[in-house]
């Protein structure tokens, strides 16, 4: 059993903050090629690994929503053919508002996409306006109204925190349009300066929320979703019960994954594959009937620290006889005094078997989790 991710790796336009791979779409004919490549991907991949069976879909980016409803209703179609596609299979997509109308939204539910994540990022002009997103306030809810008609009862709303000049009250504001529309999930996820972007190069004539006002924004605005019914199940990540993303729980509990496409990344049986971040390369690749991918076997250390890395991001957190099986040591005993100070500081808390982090302690999530990887014994203790 596996999760599917497709890389979609078009864009309209790059927006200022991000660093993922994506090329601007230039034509019908560039499309035809990516989708031609990925059929041919698929079927070897799938081939090569038995058929495996497959639980969810996802489709990112990029822009996947820039695909034709015909294009998601290829792909869908060949993946029930290659591999062993569940019949309650959550097939989600990204999309943004701009690529996104009444006649699309109906297209993509027929073609079989069940989920969409809508990247609204802000719900005010100004500050979609300074990062470059090419749709604005408007277009967002009408992008969110058509795929309620469309009949799309599984719907969320991905946004950034810590814009330039965002203040602890535009963001709650915003948080509270978006509620009031009913979305089933809301991805919030604070600002990253990343290398190479234009905010980055800009960063020293920009106004920026400082520390104090940021924490205010994670933490307010979590207690502001909790308070409307949305269940808190990842750091950046809220549901209303029963609506986490599947696919994405998948990745956080290490199930295996495929990833097609240029950029993607797949994790099966111990071993990471990265496809190369360029379209052009991977489409050569692909044509020959070669594997232009880095590969990267996962010793001891690495799976230890995904399985720390990976559960401390959720609300669940780490169960300690997981590490326990996978290390043979004893979790608390070997971070005693860095959980002592975060319990104390109500940053972290022990329960059920469980080690977890508060809101509180999210916000500093890296640093614990750094400081975890300290303390990992170099091989196991578990007699193999």
């Amino acid at each position: 059993m596996m999760l599917l991710y497709i890389h979609v790796p078009f864009c309209r336009r790059k927006c200022r903050y991000c660093a993922f791979y994506s090329e601007p779409l230039r034509g019908d004919g560039q499309l035809r090629l990516w989708l031609n490549a990925l059929l041919t991907d698929m079927r070897r991949q799938a081939d090569a690994l038995g058929h495996p069976r497959v639980r969810t879909v996802f489709f990112g980016g990029g822009t996947p929503s820039l695909l034709s409803p015909a294009a998601f209703g290829q792909i869908l179609d060949a993946a029930a053919v290659c591999f062993s596609l569940d019949g309650d299979a959550e097939i989600s997509m990204e999309a943004n508002p701009d690529s996104v109308n009444a006649e699309k939204a109906a297209g993509f539910r027929t073609a079989g996409v069940n989920r969409v994540s809508l990247g609204v990022q802000a719900l005010d002009d100004a500050l979609l306006n300074a990062v470059g997103r090419v749709h604005d306030k408007a277009a967002a809810i009408a992008a969110f109204r058509a795929l309620r008609t469309a009949g799309f009862d599984n719907v969320g709303l991905d946004f950034i925190w810590g814009l330039p000049d965002e203040t602890l009250a535009s963001w709650k504001t915003q948080l509270s349009e978006a509620v009031a529309l009913g979305p089933e999930h809301l991805s919030c996820y604070g600002l990253t300066l990343e290398e190479g972007t234009p905010l980055f190069r800009e960063r020293a004539s920009l106004n920026f929320p400082d520390e104090e006002e940021s924490a205010a924004m994670y933490e307010e605005g979590g207690d502001l979703l909790e308070s409307a019914g949305y269940e808190q199940y990842e750091i950046s990540n809220y549901a209303k019960p029963g609506r986490a993303c599947r696919h994405n729980l998948g990745y956080w509990a290490g199930e295996d994954y495929l990833g097609l496409g240029p950029d993607a990344v797949s994790c099966l049986n111990g071993r990471r594959v990265t496809q190369p971040s360029d379209l052009g390369a991977w489409l050569s690749a692909v044509d020959a009937g070669q594997d232009a991918a880095e590969t990267e076997i996962l010793g001891f250390r690495e799976r230890v620290e995904e399985l720390v890395m990976l559960r401390l991001r959720t609300a669940e957190g780490l169960r300690l006889d997981d590490y326990r099986v996978l290390t043979g040591r004893d979790f608390l005993a070997d971070n005693r005094s860095l959980i002592d100070a975060l319990t104390r500081r109500s940053m972290a808390e022990l329960r059920n078997g469980r080690f977890f982090l508060t809101r509180k302690g999210m916000l500093v999530s890296n640093a614990v989790i750094e400081q975890c990887f300290e303390t990992i014994p170099t091989t196991t203790e578990v007699d193999v």
